[in-house]
């Protein structure tokens, strides 16, 4: 099997959470795309679903605090979950 150089532009803490991942299954960069290049082939489309999801409006904006908070320097944070039931009961 031949194989041939591609390049492709990815965001850069995507593919550094990417890279983690593969590595922790054996896998590189290369080897990752490669099984999803191969899985698109054989299933003859992507190898699982795009869909746009619906949320409420609610959800989306529990997830933009969530977003806010951990981004926060200011906000403690806790390392345990006994750390975390003694700062409640304070």
């Amino acid at each position: 099997m031949s194989t041939t150089p591609t390049q492709i532009r990815i965001d850069a803490d995507i593919k550094k959470q990417a890279t983690a991942l593969f590595n922790e299954l054996g896998l590189d960069m290369s080897s990752a795309v490669n099984l999803f290049l191969h899985q698109c082939v054989l299933r003859g489309g992507l190898p699982f679903n795009v869909e746009i999801p619906h949320y409420s409006q609610r959800t989306l904006d529990a997830m933009n605090e969530a977003r806010h908070i951990s981004r926060d320097p200011d906000v403690k944070g806790y390392t345990s979950m006994d750390e975390l039931l003694k700062a409640l009961e304070e």
